[in-house]
């Protein structure tokens, strides 16, 4: 065993390193009450018959925290309590992984290290399955739960007493446990208090008598509940009599029942329905408004879910049936084809910070021969396709581009910052082909991405701009710089002309209006 310990101690210490930019706080000032004389250490045990990492020895109860980005949040947290027979904490498909799906949803996440039964083992599930029928466990989990619970309940009086700090709604503290910290979970709904109170609870295959069912509060928070019919410990009844328990006493429930997935099934990827139940978790949180962000863009404020659901499936639709988009303009585009002016069309060809303009600032377009071609989500591959029906067949006098941050988001998989510029420069050389003045825009300042946040975009919006202004200056095509007018001290856009740090606002918007007017001006004059 003590050959084991340098090799568990640098696993330890590279867990410990993973999870670095995760904030780790203490649940208690000093030792946890009740458990005093406590004296063993949290370890990680990364192989054994459960196939999965575990955190066990618990006797000082922290909280790790996942933040969304600020553009992304929504105001709701929950606490994540991993299982494992309170012998364990499956740390990663019950607890941290289900943070980084939760946290993409705008929720703040919390996962709880709870403490366990002491393990004399370097193998604590193991040893847990080689106590299964004695009495001895049933004595140990006697005395180990009324602990559990405590930190489960602390857990939730921290986070409300701090929400302020972490930017949390204080009515939206809900909490998720598997198995034992289903027990914990689902305890919490039961004898709280103003502080300690869970505003909604989701015990997943939770170990929880009929007898600990009773006496449902009146004030009962709604519930959220999966298991899978062959769970391995029989679990299931549990879960049924929590659920009618709820309904008996006219609360709030949602019960999955899956066919198969066994016990233990967390985020583990089993190619089973049981795979999905984190979506349904998900639908169940934003049908009852824990979803909604607390800042969302113009565009969203008016958008009801069911909308967005279904532009996501037309979407998806129209991403294997028109992949470019072709059909977005087509029929305003050959309306466009009959008509003529005295004033000199010009071609907006863009993303969604094009096609999010005209709604924001229509008075900008009115009566200047201005033509939206924006379109929301598009790289430049895609506008490329459509550049031909979009722009050349509709013969401006003038088109201004302005695309690539799509492609750092990698919406349509991953790009170099060469294979934009290339798509970009070939639009350019389109246009002059067929007598049309371009303008190149530069990418609008982003500090990260609220649908895809993490991915550091600030300095390779910086180069792809570096390369497209050396291009236009070299080849006498005009340069039009929003990202030196509108960029804060991240390299981002300021939340006073963004509401989510990538489209702008009507503040936005009249930035980079007499900006865009300049450079359309200096490219008519152009020979």
């Amino acid at each position: 065993m003590k050959r084991s310990l340098p090799l568990l101690t640098a696993l330890l210490f590279l867990f410990v390193v993973c999870h670095a930019q995760n904030k780790v706080i203490p649940l208690y000032n000093g030792p946890a009450p009740g458990s005093e004389s406590w004296t063993w250490n949290e370890a990680l045990n990364t192989n054994n018959i459960w196939k999965t990492d575990v955190v066990y020895n618990v006797s000082k109860p922290t909280l790790t925290v996942f933040e969304p980005p600020a553009s992304q949040a929504t105001g709701t947290a929950v606490i994540i309590c991993p299982g494992g027979g309170f012998h364990a904490l499956s740390i990663n498909s019950e607890g941290f992984d289900v943070a980084q799906w939760l946290v993409k949803k705008g929720v703040t996440c919390f996962v709880l290290k709870y403490r366990l039964i002491h393990c004399v083992t370097n193998d604590p599930a193991a040893e847990f399955m080689g106590k299964i029928g004695k009495p001895e466990l049933e004595i140990q989990m006697k005395d180990a739960i009324p602990f559990a619970v405590a930190d489960g309940r602390n857990a939730i009086a921290y986070v409300r007493s701090h929400a302020g700090e972490f930017g949390i709604d204080k009515s939206k503290i809900g909490i998720i446990g598997f198995s034992a910290g289903g027990t914990v979970t689902t305890s919490t709904a039961f004898g709280y208090t103003p502080e300690n109170k869970p505003d909604f609870i989701a015990p997943i295959y939770p170990f929880f008598p009929n007898e600990m069912a009773n006496n449902v509060p009146a004030d009962a928070p709604p519930m959220f509940i999966a298991v899978a019919s062959d769970d391995g410990f029989q679990l299931t009844p549990q879960s049924v009599n929590l659920y009618q328990q709820w309904l008996n006493t006219k609360h709030s429930a949602e019960l999955h029942i899956y066919s198969t997935g066994n016990h233990g099934f967390g985020m583990r990827v089993q190619h089973l329905p049981s795979d999905t139940w984190i979506d349904r978790f998900g639908d169940w949180l934003r049908l009852n408004g824990y979803l909604k962000m607390l800042h969302p863009p113009d565009w969203m404020k008016n958008v009801a879910d069911w909308q967005l659901d279904e532009w996501k499936k037309k979407d998806e639709e129209r991403f294997h049936s028109d992949w470019q988009n072709l059909g977005r303009y087509r029929d305003a585009n050959t309306a466009l084809a009959s008509t003529t002016s005295t004033k000199p069309r010009v071609v907006f060809m863009g993303n969604s910070i094009t096609d999010g303009w005209i709604n924001a600032d229509s008075s900008f377009f009115a009566g200047k021969n201005y033509i939206d071609r924006g379109i929301s989500g598009q790289t430049t591959p895609q506008m490329l396709i459509r550049f031909r029906p979009d722009v050349i067949d509709l013969k401006p006098a003038v088109v201004v581009i302005l695309a690539g941050i799509n492609d750092i988001a990698q919406n349509t998989g991953p790009m170099t910052l060469e294979e934009t510029f290339g798509n970009i420069v070939s639009m350019v050389e389109l246009a002059k082909a067929n007598k049309i003045k371009p303008v190149i825009s530069s990418v609008l300042p982003a500090f990260d991405f609220p649908w895809r946040p993490g991915m550091q975009p600030a300095e390779k919006v910086i180069k792809l701009n570096q390369m497209l202004k050396d291009y236009a200056t070299k080849n006498n095509v005009v340069y039009l710089d929003y990202f030196t007018a509108m960029k804060d001290d991240r390299n981002g856009l300021p939340e006073s002309l963004s509401g989510d740090g990538i489209h702008p606002n009507l503040a936005g918007y009249r930035v980079m209006e007499p900006l865009a007017e300049k450079a359309i001006a200096a490219a008519m004059k152009q020979k």
